[in-house]
């Protein structure tokens, strides 16, 4: 019994491009059978469009792509300079016993980018840090994306003023002569962002606690256990060391500092802070020609109108920046930069290969005939069911999207 459980190969779990493939196919087939069966409106997807879709994906999301792998060269050139890994050890060394604290009052600055500005791709780079300082803390990496992923998304939940969600969404109704009340609006999206908040913020400290307690305790897979020991296990013993020193040198300051200013600088970038009635990042310049300004003279787009392009740009700046002051020798730059770029190729192609699942069911029109389908399915129903329904279907439509 006992060397034909051993002879039996475990079942290697699913990867992420397999599984977007197999949904990728499955569509492509549900379509088919969609216009074998005459339903108006969708065309059966053709091995082409399927077989071309990952590509045109890919071009779709080249901006975030891009960004994504720029981000990696940013974080090797970080990482090269030892100042984030003994960053983290120091923080969590001073920390040593209340090392909760840090899931609240990180959750609740995520939130805060989400419920104003909508705050979801930007949150990326902060993956890879809060991974490794999660871990560094006694939890696991699972920790540190609940952070990032709970935090901003109860944020952009509860939108208050998130210009991506409240605003079109009262553009469109002044468009057809409906009058919104804001402060309704605002004071529903507080309520709605501080509850669920709070409700995140205990179910992630409640998990933390428990593997801090047992490392057993984690939903991680024993490889991916063994995978996140390898990565950020030397951060969780220097930290944990009696006689490690929390004191860094000059040089490590002034690089954390540096880090820190990058992504303070990228959030201000993404804040619409016109849409606040804030325009000091637009002195010296206007709506007409925004390149005017101050503020745009490193990308050409003032701060307050920034996307993925301006952000790219500015990873890639600083990264440069860092380095020289670092005192790298520039084919170390290269190098090292490219090192990290690389790690994160295969995280763009998981982006570009989801964004072809959209691009299939825009191709065959399926988005279109899922959407007319429910919005008639919907109409005519009481508002308290409307309303609930609505997110429901949105929420399982969310992941074909």
């Amino acid at each position: 019994m006992a060397a034909a459980e051993k002879g039996k190969k475990k079942r290697a779990p699913l990867s992420s491009f397999t599984i977007l493939l197999i949904i990728l196919v499955v569509l492509a087939i549900v379509t088919v059978i969609m216009s074998a069966c005459g339903v108006e409106g969708v065309q059966g997807a053709t091995l082409s469009q399927v077989l071309t879709a990952p590509v045109f994906g890919f071009q779709d999301a080249i901006g975030v792509c891009l960004f994504v792998m720029i981000l990696g060269g940013f974080l090797g050139i970080i990482t090269e300079t030892g100042a984030l890994d003994a960053g983290i050890a120091a923080l969590v060394h001073k920390l040593k016993g209340n090392e909760l604290v840090l899931i609240p009052i990180l959750m609740a600055i995520f939130s805060i980018g989400g419920t104003t500005y909508g705050m979801c791709e930007e949150t990326v780079p902060f993956y890879l840090l809060l991974a490794a300082t999660m871990v560094a803390a006694g939890f696991d990496s699972l920790t540190g994306a609940a952070v990032v992923l709970l935090g901003a998304g109860c944020g952009v939940l509860g939108s208050t003023v998130n210009p991506f969600a409240v605003g079109v969404a009262v553009d469109a109704l002044n468009g057809i002569g409906v009058s919104v009340n804001q402060g309704i609006i605002i004071a529903l999206g507080v309520i709605i962002w501080l509850v669920s908040l709070a409700i995140a913020i205990v179910f992630v400290m409640r998990y933390a606690k428990k593997v801090k307690a047992d490392k057993g305790s984690t939903f991680l897979s024993l490889q991916e256990q063994e995978e996140s020991e390898k990565e950020y296990g030397q951060m969780e013993e220097d930290a944990e060391n009696p006689a490690f020193s929390a004191v860094l040198s000059g040089k490590q300051k002034a690089v954390l500092v540096l880090f820190a200013l990058t992504f303070v600088v990228m959030i201000v970038g993404f804040v619409p802070w016109q849409n606040f009635g804030i325009d000091v990042f637009m002195a010296g310049g206007s709506v007409d020609d925004p390149a005017s300004a101050w503020s745009a003279v490193l990308t050409g787009v003032p701060l307050g109108m920034w996307y993925f392009n301006e952000a790219t740009a500015w990873f890639l700046l600083m990264a440069i920046v860092i380095g020289i002051f670092a005192r790298f020798a520039g084919k170390d730059i290269v190098k090292t930069f490219l090192g990290g770029c690389a790690e994160m190729v295969s995280v763009a192609l998981v982006i570009a290969l989801a964004r072809s699942v959209a691009v299939i069911m825009g191709e065959t029109q399926l988005d279109t005939f899922i959407l007319t389908n429910a919005a008639n399915a919907l109409s005519g129903v009481p508002a308290f069911i409307f309303a609930p329904a609505t997110f429901l279907f949105y929420f399982v439509l969310s992941f074909a999207i």
